[in-house]
């Protein structure tokens, strides 16, 4: 532990257990992912022989991951050594819904054109909302189409992999930018199969065949120019077609 944040002061040391406003948990390297990209931060937990502390949320300041929570009991001191173990199932979810939001924007180029561009995303576990441009509506057929697309690279089981680069060369390897977005000199290239490439910091699935099943829950524009694709992966998926079956 190398900082503790209580009310927005800096604290050797918290004993409070089940505080109400959350406080926040320094660690020197932590397994947790902080909100960014659009993928949520974790949840789990931090505990050592003095303490359980509850993480809630994870987020990015300043290079720093903050963990935020409560303490459930003990006592934590700067200085602690912990054992940070993020929640796996919730974790896996997310995973399956960022993949598929790579499957999504492959399908969407192919199916709708090249235009068809991300312009924002959100990930969370097993739900996916996902901006891209597009001059109108996309129709039932086309839907049905793009969201087949996506189920066909699932039962592909399609490997997916990473690797860290100069920002020149993953341009020469036709990684997907996003408009207006910064990117550093060396940068993290996500691809899935031979189809799909794009520059991305967040938490993915080893093959595609993991996602499980993608289901599309709804289509709207969110700006002139710009449509949202809502969609579900996983067991949220499986839940969703048995309540609409239901």
């Amino acid at each position: 532990v190398v900082g503790i944040i209580a009310n927005d002061q800096l604290c050797d040391k918290i004993d409070e257990v089940d505080h109400e406003n959350p406080i926040v948990v320094v660690l020197d390297k932590t397994p947790f992912y902080g909100e960014m990209g659009g993928q949520v931060g974790d949840r789990g937990v931090i505990i050592s022989p003095h303490f359980h502390f509850d993480v809630t949320d994870t987020r990015i300041d300043g290079g720093f991951v903050l963990h935020c929570g409560h303490l459930r009991e003990g006592k934590i001191m700067l200085g602690d050594t912990v054992l940070a173990r993020v929640d796996p199932d919730r974790r896996q979810g997310i995973r399956r819904a960022h993949s598929a939001t790579h499957l999504l924007h492959y399908a969407l180029q192919k199916h709708l054109g090249k235009h068809a561009l991300q312009q924002g995303s959100k990930v969370d576990g097993d739900w996916l909302r996902f901006d891209f441009t597009n001059p109108s509506a996309v129709g039932a057929e086309e839907l049905v189409c793009i969201e087949n697309e996506v189920n066909g690279r699932i039962l592909a089981a399609e490997p997916i992999g990473h690797a860290e680069m100069p920002l020149a060369e993953a341009r020469n390897t036709g990684a997907t930018m996003l408009f207006g977005e910064k990117y550093h000199d060396v940068v993290r290239v996500v691809s899935v199969g031979e189809f799909s490439k794009e520059l991305c910091g967040g938490t993915h699935l080893t093959n595609t065949g993991q996602v499980g099943i993608f289901k599309i829950i709804a289509e709207e524009s969110v700006a002139a120019g710009t449509r949202r694709i809502t969609a579900l992966t996983g067991r949220a998926a499986m839940d969703y077609i048995r309540h609409t079956q239901a």
